[in-house]
């Protein structure tokens, strides 16, 4: 009874996602609400105290995954934040992206950008900049909407290549399972995918459209601290393979170091404007994070992430990969691969391949399976998780492909 209790929690939560638009609940709140619920009610039926403090470490570990990814969104965030503030994205992005273009044209360019950009930097920080780039041009709704489902796919494909890009990746990498070298042929099978599904999208695509030129006035403090960014995106690949550095102490070592350098250079006004800024437009992702990963917390306590493991090993690892990419839309990716790898499934290299590509890019078949797609959805107004469902044919096709070509490069360079 308790089990199918909490379940219904979990599924009363994604009710809230989907119908969000009909209730006009805030996702973030409701979310976050049965999320807590559903760790109130584990200490409440826990029994005895023995019982308690296994919940409690299962809650202070959960919690510990929830700061270390909360720290690492409000590092990224506030970095593109200022950036943003100042003009330099949009600067940025005139220096790349020409001023007139076809729509056509422009969501092959942007569909590059953003599969270029999530595999050097994390997705968050990605996605970020990539739909900062379409606030620059002017289109209509139908087609940000669109550009939106193409940002989210192309910034989950572009990450499975390097461990720098993608959670899973990585975690799959220091489990011994593959080398830097061996996760390499992932990016073309992501690249072939996102092209074709930026092909799709472009076929009614007619028109053309325009950037205004803006001629922001920046300080010499504004481009110093662009280059830590960068430098910071640089320095937090290079120390997690050298050092195993986590990425979160990097990325909070270069914003110290980001406050430091801009504490003289910045008006006490001009600060809170950034702070403003950051608490109005991310707080919402940060809470709606917070919901989904202590829901996700308590499915794993419950057994429910070890029920997906035990039904996994029942297939072909090549069918199951595939399902569980799938399966990752639904549940976070990062747990539903923690959980596979605790497993010690017996896979050999290409099988490992298609896991990493699997769950890396098929949370980008719904809205809510990545978060690219849950920041997407809190920046534009178009996207709603009803609004990606008509999307989905296109997104599996285009999954399908890039599996089956994984798989096919795979095994050919394994011989």
């Amino acid at each position: 009874m308790l089990y199918l209790f909490l379940l219904s929690l979990a599924v009363l939560a994604l009710l809230s996602i989907i119908f969000e638009e009909v209730t006009h609940l805030n996702k973030a709140k409701t979310t976050l609400f049965f999320g807590c619920v559903s760790w109130v009610v584990l200490f409440m039926s826990a029994g005895s105290p023995a019982h308690e403090k296994i919940v409690e470490a299962e809650l202070n570990e959960n919690l510990l995954e929830i700061a270390t990814l909360w720290l690492f969104l409000m590092s990224t965030m506030t970095f593109v934040a200022y950036l943003n503030a100042k003009g330099m994205i949009q600067i940025l992005v005139q220096k790349l992206f020409p001023q007139k273009v076809s729509v056509r044209m422009l969501m092959l360019q942007v569909a590059l950008f953003a599969l270029l950009l999530s595999a050097i930097c994390d997705n968050v920080t990605a996605t970020l900049v990539s739909l900062g780039l379409l606030t620059t041009f002017k289109l209509d709704s139908q087609m940000r909407r669109r550009m939106a489902v193409l940002i989210i796919f192309a910034v989950n494909s572009g990450g499975v290549a390097l461990i720098t890009g993608d959670v899973t990746t990585l975690m799959i990498f220091l489990g011994g399972h593959l080398q830097i070298s061996e996760l390499l042929l992932l990016f073309l099978p992501a690249a072939v995918s996102v092209m074709l599904l930026a092909l799709l999208f472009s076929l009614k695509a007619e028109g053309h459209v325009s950037t205004t030129p803006i001629s922001r006035d920046y300080r010499r403090v504004d481009l110093v601290i662009a280059a830590i960014f960068f430098s910071t995106i640089v320095a937090t690949m290079a120390l997690n393979v050298l050092f195993n550095v986590p990425p979160v102490l990097t990325f909070l070592t270069g914003l110290s170091v980001m406050f430091l350098v801009g504490h003289n250079s910045r008006s006490n006004k001009e600060e809170l404007q950034i702070l403003e800024y950051i608490r109005q437009v991310e707080y919402d992702t940060l809470l709606f994070f917070l919901g989904i990963l202590l829901l996700v917390g308590m499915l794993k306590e419950i057994g429910t992430l070890d029920l997906l493991t035990q039904v996994y090993t029942q297939f072909d690892p090549d069918i199951s990969n595939f399902v569980t990419g799938i399966g990752s839309a639904l549940l976070d990716n990062v747990p539903l691969t923690a959980a596979l790898l605790k497993a010690e499934p017996i896979l050999n290299p290409p099988q490992w391949l298609g896991l990493t590509y699997s769950v890396g890019v098929g949370g980008s078949l719904l809205v809510i399976g990545s978060a690219a797609g849950i920041i997407a959805m809190s920046k534009v107004k178009e996207l709603t998780f009803v609004s990606y469902l008509k999307y989905v044919p296109a997104l599996l096709l285009c999954y399908s492909l890039g599996y089956g070509l994984t798989l096919l490069l795979a095994y050919q360079f394994y011989g």
